[in-house]
């Protein structure tokens, strides 16, 4: 199977030496005419320097390349949103999308597909931080901010670096089932697939309450009565605005109900304290104003679709390195 990463300078090295370590070692497992044959697709041959500044081969310019690939994914990187690759190569990479069994995106390479008009009417995903960019930009795609990555159709995407490793686990499960990707993952030592979405990677909300101050002031004191149910019509009045204005304001600022930011809040305040102390679930559940530690692991399981108990072994940095719970040992790995 003929696969091209595409890449560029300024490159995330792990959207490209992530994948690249997959295929590698799916082939240990394969025969010699079913290996994934990969090469790196530039703009031209020679060197491309990532983003941590090191140098990758790049065997073809796109232009040089008289191949169709089978599979093509586009790596990502901090420049990647701000590029404008040029016409020929969008032109080469509809051509080559339109021909390929599967192509796609790790990371925020989603915006050159975007570029080329692949992503309209498609669901996708990109990393956390790019995925507000991505819908703003590209108003027709489906962007979905919490996958680790997505399928549809030919078209796969992946969220932030190494996302790329899931979803080219996935890709090999596709072509040779789940038990050969499930020995690729052991030999890489990574999760054959992980828990939860991306948001739980993601830094606790600011949802525009530094741009509005009518949001900052329901910031404030949602905060400073987080233990109290909080109607609409509280918080309308602590803003001194009418009920009608703040939902329109936040669907406005926050592009979400003040019924869903509250609730919201009250999360982000438990990752806090999950994160930073050690106390029991009872006690966050009630300083967040959940009803019970059921409520907020209900809560916790449909917005990061982890539970407040495997969040904090996650996040814990304070937690000896030999510490059971923290280090799950090589086994659980890829189970």
């Amino acid at each position: 199977m003929k696969v091209a990463i595409v890449v560029f300078d300024g490159a995330q090295a792990l959207d490209v030496a992530g994948p690249l370590d997959v295929f590698a070692e799916a082939n240990t497992f394969l025969a010699d005419h079913q290996h994934y044959d990969v090469s790196l697709v530039g703009y031209e041959a020679g060197a491309v320097t990532c983003s941590n500044g090191m140098q990758l081969a790049v065997s073809c310019g796109f232009a040089e390349c008289d191949v169709q690939w089978d599979m093509l994914l586009v790596a990502g990187g901090p420049r990647v949103p701000d590029a404008r690759p040029s016409s020929p190569f969008l032109t080469w990479l509809q051509r080559q999308a339109r021909g390929a069994a599967r192509y796609g995106s790790v990371c925020n390479g989603a915006f050159v597909l975007g570029r080329a008009g692949l992503l309209d009417a498609r669901e996708v995903t990109t990393h956390w931080a790019d995925a507000e960019r991505l819908s703003d930009e590209f108003p027709q795609a489906n962007v979905q901010s919490d996958r680790i990555f997505v399928r549809d159709g030919r078209l796969f995407t992946s969220a932030g670096v190494t996302a790329g490793i899931d979803l080219c686990l996935a890709l090999v499960a596709e072509d040779w089932g789940h038990e050969l990707a499930v020995r690729v993952a052991k030999r890489l030592v990574v999760y054959i697939q992980r828990e939860g979405g991306q948001s739980q990677y993601s830094p606790y909300m600011n949802a525009g309450k530094d741009e509005d101050p009518i949001i900052a002031r329901v910031h404030r004191y949602v905060s400073e009565h987080m233990t109290e149910a909080l109607s609409i019509d509280e918080l309308a009045n602590a803003a001194a605005v009418s009920r009608r204005t703040l939902s329109r304001v936040f669907a406005k600022h926050a592009k979400m109900t003040p019924a869903v930011y509250v609730e919201q809040v009250r999360v982000d305040s438990a990752r806090k304290l999950l994160a930073e102390s050690d106390a029991p679930l009872k006690t966050v559940a009630y300083q967040c104003g959940f009803h019970s530690a059921s409520h907020m692991r209900t809560t916790f399981a449909r917005r990061l679709n982890v539970t407040p108990q495997q969040y904090r072994q996650r996040f814990r940095a304070d937690l000896p390195f030999n510490e059971p719970h923290a280090i799950t040992g090589l086994s659980a790995l890829a189970a």
